[in-house]
């Protein structure tokens, strides 16, 4: 059975050394020390290890079930998620005057790695009710917001966001749910919506769903759609429940991966909703669940290479298979330790130097979204709205691809469900598709996030990583081994950019090359958070930090990654500027 234990010695290094959370300018990041942020991870990191990380092999085997319109959990996950409402993990984030905690939401992330890494499934139903939490606090009345958002908070119940139904995904100008509106103030919610995680479940009281609907009448398309409070149990003035909803879920997917989390059909037939936000400008407020969730979807894709990177580790560390070509390196035992062997070492490098990079581009991400919310900064608003489709698009993509890594380091024994390798597979495979595909993470991330501002934010992108290279020159160890690839992998980033400009006549040229640009931008922002990582180790040591071996481990991780991962900058820009000529030559009948 696999294992699993919380990375917070690393957490604390981007926190305090790389991000040096105490001194930003950011309220209640002064209150982030490190004897805070240790005690907040180790009692996450234990909840993980001790409850949640040996539910992951019982979800996955049992599942969820369907009994006369129940969903029932898999054995255990009710206990577990008890103990989570019980420590207040459910609105760690929140806002203290619904009875969240109001602690930064980079503190939630971090938090939220060690969870996803434990138990992806499981905590798929506590993430989305966050994303139903913050559409409700960011567009609902005070009203709306007094009847639900304490419970939420609390945990004792849950929420959801219905957005696909079976003939539309992401073009939901197309939906056919609609809300029809009665006397009293209400609507009544006909239709039927799809791949909804967490739709009907056992876990809590309630369930709150958001629902995408159409009121009749309005506009054609996504400007016609309104977002719908749909609760499983109305709600009466006093706050008890009241009668059941005319809701119910009407099946569950048979899926790849994730099977302790109920994905499910879910059935309106003329369910009673309350309009949140704005009639007919539902997307604006859904957004607002997507954003958060593709952050959130980002994170799930490195965290399950992290559970995968450390189980590959500790197969690679026992197993013993040949000897090192350079002699016996273990002469008291039969054969070496697979990691004596060079290609092994590359993978699990390849496994670590993303995993840890990756963590501090989240990490970073989430610093954004905190400064923009606490600081009402419009210039990080609009940073972290272009970051988001690459945090989403290039981490699932190298997520799923490092557990691929860490079960091929296991040969047959990653292919057997005994050492659960396997599962990490298929449950990372879901990251790249949900809260839309990478596909679409790339054509958002071209045809919008590029001209964002008029194309000021990204220009400000490339201004601070010239500036963070220009500062640290003088560094010759940084400079040859961090920055000197930096600026040429920017330089491939900007060259790119440059071309989408100039071949804008054919904007097919543009979206032909969005899926590379997406890594190229992912990749540059990788070796951004290496170059930063790296000083602030060669900073630890050159203070005489005792700890020499993890900045000593960081510093030629950092190299790796900035050897032999980020020249891939240079591929991708190559695809990128051959155009749409060779994409679209052929006819579709041809294919």
């Amino acid at each position: 059975m696999p294992t699993y234990s919380a990375p917070t010695k690393d957490m604390q290094f981007i926190l305090h050394n790389v991000l040096e959370i105490t001194s930003a300018d950011i309220p209640g990041y002064d209150e982030l020390d490190r004897e805070f942020t240790g005690a907040i991870l180790e009692e996450a990191g234990k909840l993980a290890e001790n409850v949640l990380a040996p539910l992951n092999v019982v979800g996955d085997e049992q599942g969820c079930t369907l009994e006369n319109g129940v969903v029932r959990t898999p054995e255990g996950f009710k206990g577990a998620y008890d103990q989570m409402r019980e420590g207040g993990w459910i609105g760690l984030d929140c806002d203290p005057e619904f009875g969240g905690q109001g602690m930064p939401y980079l503190l939630n992330s971090a938090v939220g790695e060690i969870f996803v890494s434990a138990n992806m499934a499981f905590n798929m139903y506590q993430g989305l009710s966050h994303g139903a939490y913050n559409a409700i606090h960011t567009h609902g009345t005070d009203e709306q917001k007094a009847t639900y958002l304490p419970k939420m908070v609390e945990g004792s119940w849950s929420g959801t966001m219905n957005l696909t139904e079976p003939h539309c995904g992401t073009d939901l100008g197309l939906i056919r749910t609609k809300a029809e509106p009665q006397d009293d103030g209400t609507y009544k919610v006909s239709g039927q919506k799809i791949w909804i995680s967490a739709g009907e479940h056992d876990l809590t009281d309630n369930i709150i769903h958001l629902v995408l609907a159409k009121i009749p009448g309005g506009p054609d398309g996504v400007k016609g759609i309104s977002l719908f409070i749909v609760p499983k149990f109305l709600v009466n003035e006093d706050g008890s429940l009241g009668a059941r909803n005319a809701l119910s879920c009407g099946g569950l997917e048979k899926k790849m991966g994730i099977h302790g989390n109920a994905t499910c059909v879910m059935n309106y037939d003329g369910a009673t909703g309350y309009l949140i936000g704005e009639m007919h400008k539902g997307m604006r407020a859904m957004f607002t669940m997507m954003n958060e969730a593709r952050l959130g979807v980002g994170l799930q894709g490195y965290a399950q290479g992290v559970v995968a990177y450390q189980n590959a580790l500790g197969f690679a560390q026992d197993r013993l298979q040949g000897r090192a070509v350079t002699g016996a390196e273990a002469p008291d035992k039969p054969a070496d330790p697979i990691i004596v062997h060079p290609d092994v070492r590359r993978n699990l490098l390849h496994q670590k130097s993303f995993v840890e990079g990756a963590r501090a581009f989240t990490f970073w991400g989430a610093s954004l979204i905190d400064r923009a919310r606490r600081n009402d900064d419009a210039e990080a608003e609009a940073l972290i709205s272009l970051l988001t489709p690459v945090l989403k698009g290039f981490l699932t993509d190298k997520g799923f691809e490092t557990t691929v890594l860490a079960q091929q380091t296991l040969g047959g024994s990653g292919f057997t469900r005994e050492w659960g390798l396997e599962q990490f597979v298929r449950d990372a495979r879901i990251t790249m598709i949900y809260e839309g595909t990478n596909g679409i993470q790339s054509l958002d991330l071209v045809g919008r996030k590029l001209g964002l501002n008029g194309g000021k934010t990204v220009m400000g992108f490339f201004e601070m990583v010239k500036a963070f290279i220009k500062e640290n020159e003088g560094d010759a160890e940084l400079k040859a081994g961090f920055l000197d690839p930096l600026k040429a992998a920017s330089k491939d980033l900007q060259a790119a950019g440059m071309y989408f400009m100039q071949n804008m006549k054919n904007p097919n040229d543009a979206l032909s090359g969005s899926y590379d640009f997406m890594h190229l931008f992912g990749h540059v922002c990788l070796g951004l958070m290496w170059a930063k990582m790296a000083k602030a180790s060669m900073a630890a040591l050159a203070a005489g930090d005792t700890d020499r071996a993890f900045h000593e481990t960081k510093v030629a991780t950092g190299r790796y990654y900035m050897a032999r991962q980020l020249p891939a900058t240079a591929m991708h820009l190559a695809r990128i500027t051959s155009g749409a000529e060779t994409v679209m030559e052929l006819d579709a009948a041809n294919f």
